[in-house]
């Protein structure tokens, strides 16, 4: 039978296939284009269970937070080529996502996929685009945030996010000055009392070994140990870091040179770099 072009462009709109997998899905359907979306879909399915196994370490970080500042999302979709990573159709469908996930602040990540994107679960989404891309895509990591402030910053290229709450209002270039610090500088923690105590013990111990190899006195050796640690805190955590602005202070300063209060409560850092 004569498939029309304009059966094949609204196919094409709906699912976001090819023209010749929508012309073929049509022609098998029989014009039906109920069935051929359907014929789409299965075929979504079927090249999803056989990339299963594949591995999708490409993709993009997006993070975006309220109108009123008061909460944020941020969201891993990946991919298995930079390729795919970088198409504009690819970035639009994780934004998608993205907005529906920051309008209903789902619990966690399984909650997000089973949220109703234009009439289907988000997770059918997915497999879908498993089809119609040929790769391997998978939502991988779903991150949320309330804050008194919030800030999101996104890194030229989509391959990492920051994600910064505040305790109180305040000027919307220091908070981005703040997120752009903790995606160049990947602090561990926002204060010293944030880092895990089997990373504090891990530094110490790194640290009088070095010492020890140096050839300081063994009882030495704890002194030392704490010595470098106030440096580890200083260098790992995103209040006491020097600002990459202006190293002569601390982030900690910055802000109290706009309020002596003004304290970050909330840290997110996502990057498919690492």
């Amino acid at each position: 039978m004569s498939i029309k072009a304009a059966d094949v462009a609204k196919l094409r709109k709906a699912t976001g296939a090819g023209m010749m997998d929508c012309k073929n899905a049509l022609t098998e359907a029989e014009g039906d284009f109920d069935a051929a979306v359907s014929i789409i879909r299965k075929k979504g399915m079927a090249i999803a269970n056989k990339r299963a196994d594949r591995e999708a370490t490409e993709g993009v970080v997006l993070a975006k937070v309220s109108e009123d500042k008061k909460s944020g999302v941020m969201i891993t979709l990946n991919c298995e080529t930079d390729f795919v990573a970088k198409n504009d159709s690819f970035v639009e469908f994780a934004t998608k996502i993205l907005d529906l996930a920051l309008a209903n602040m789902p619990a966690d990540l399984e909650a997000l996929k089973a949220l109703e994107l234009e009439g289907r679960k988000v997770e059918e989404h997915v497999t879908e685009q498993t089809g119609v891309i040929g790769e391997k895509i998978d939502l991988s990591f779903f991150g949320k945030m309330e804050a008194e402030y919030s800030v999101a910053y996104i890194h030229a290229g989509n391959k990492l996010s920051t994600m910064i709450g505040f305790n109180k209002s305040m000027d919307e270039q220091m908070a981005r000055d703040v997120a752009m610090q903790a995606a160049a500088m990947a602090p561990i923690g926002i204060d010293k009392d944030d880092v895990a105590a089997d990373v504090v013990a891990k530094e110490l111990e790194i640290a009088k070994e070095k010492a020890r190899l140096e050839g300081k006195p063994e009882a030495m050796l704890d002194k030392i140990a704490e010595g470098r640690l106030v440096k580890f805190f200083k260098e790992s955590t995103l209040l006491n870091q020097d600002f990459v602005k202006n190293n002569k202070q601390t982030i900690k300063q910055y802000l109290a040179e706009s309020d002596k209060d003004l304290t970050v409560t909330k840290m997110m850092r996502f990057t498919l770099n690492a």
